[in-house]
């Protein structure tokens, strides 16, 4: 079994782990920067300055997002909601179908954290194994050359170790992030719903 090409490998997979870890973070970042700043504009209108839902909804631009997709769905399902349950049904569905999409592609980063470590300690093992084969054949008898080949076989752990830490840095920013702008949408749902009992021909009896 030729150990020194899956050591390589090994490399190239966490090579490619860091690379498309890093793709989500930069995709995720700008996401969620906007999404939390529409959600606070939004919450901004709806409360503080008493915004109607409905006049809301016909001011946003064809631009797709979250905080819109909310006030939108709400807006479109008012004509369903007839008791204070239907309301609290339509509301939760509205919520959690827009929480899945905040949190997508943080499976991809949750992958990379959990299986980079070990990566990198499949790479030292197979490093040490292909160095001791190398001993066994030539019968090399350097202390140097052995040290040099077990340094390199747990360079893949360090660097498992490293790939893992950076993403789970920003793992838990994201998470963070979800949790803030989930906040946002839970208030921006239920303040269009409450619209439709306050108002006088559209009331949702309890």
């Amino acid at each position: 079994m030729n150990y020194q090409a899956l050591h390589e490998i090994t490399f190239y997979v966490m090579y490619f782990a860091t690379g498309l870890a890093t793709f989500v973070i930069g995709e995720r970042l700008i996401f969620y920067v906007v999404t939390l700043r529409q959600a606070r504009s939004f919450e901004s209108l709806l409360i503080a300055e008493g915004g109607d839902a409905a006049q809301l909804v016909g001011r946003l631009d064809s631009r797709e997002s979250v905080p819109a997709d909310a006030l939108r769905r709400m807006v479109e399902l008012r004509h369903r909601m007839h008791t204070r349950q239907d309301q609290e049904d339509i509301s939760e569905a509205i919520y959690l179908s827009l929480k899945a999409k905040l949190q997508r592609y943080l499976w991809i980063l949750d992958t990379v954290v959990t299986a980079a470590p070990l990566l990198g300690l499949l790479g030292t093992i197979l490093g040490i194994i292909e160095t001791f084969s190398v001993l066994a054949h030539s019968g090399i008898s350097d202390p140097s050359g052995v040290a040099a080949g077990i340094g390199t076989a747990l360079f893949a752990t360090g660097l498992g170790i490293a790939i893992a830490l950076y993403g789970l840095i920003f793992f838990n920013l994201f998470q963070e992030r979800v949790e803030r702008i989930s906040e946002h949408l839970r208030v921006i749902i239920l303040y269009a719903g409450l619209e439709k009992r306050e108002g006088t021909a559209s009331h949702v009896p309890d």
